[in-house]
């Protein structure tokens, strides 16, 4: 048996494994049918997209969840839009649903002073 193929663990057949993955998602021991039979496993994945900005000598990044992909994709097109040099517009930023999920913020303070 090939590397390629695997046996479903529900079925017990052999199905290309990174076909089924590219395809459909979800695990890489079950087949497409089976797949497609049970619930889907990715349902309850968070939709996360990361935004970055620059303070000072460092860049920040804060990582927002989304309810789902369409809000994130939204979010990241005003976001972009809305993004630059002494912009301080918002644009329809805080009427897409989401919630702070991490953030990572450099010291604005660069020269080590208090």
């Amino acid at each position: 048996m090939s590397s390629q193929y695997r046996i479903c663990k529900e079925c017990e057949d052999e199905f290309d494994w990174r076909e089924k993955v590219q395809r459909f998602g979800g695990y890489s021991t079950v087949c497409e049918d089976c797949h497609l039979d049970g619930p889907d496993p990715d349902a309850d994945t968070p939709v996360l997209r990361a935004v970055t900005t620059g303070s000072g000598k460092m860049s920040a990044i804060s990582i927002l969840s989304f309810e789902s992909k369409g809000d994130a994709d939204e979010y990241c097109r005003k976001y972009e839009a809305n993004t630059g040099w002494n912009n301080r517009r918002t644009g329809g930023l805080n009427d897409v649903k989401h919630s702070l999920f991490a953030e990572n913020i450099g010291n604005d303070n660069h020269k080590g002073k208090k």
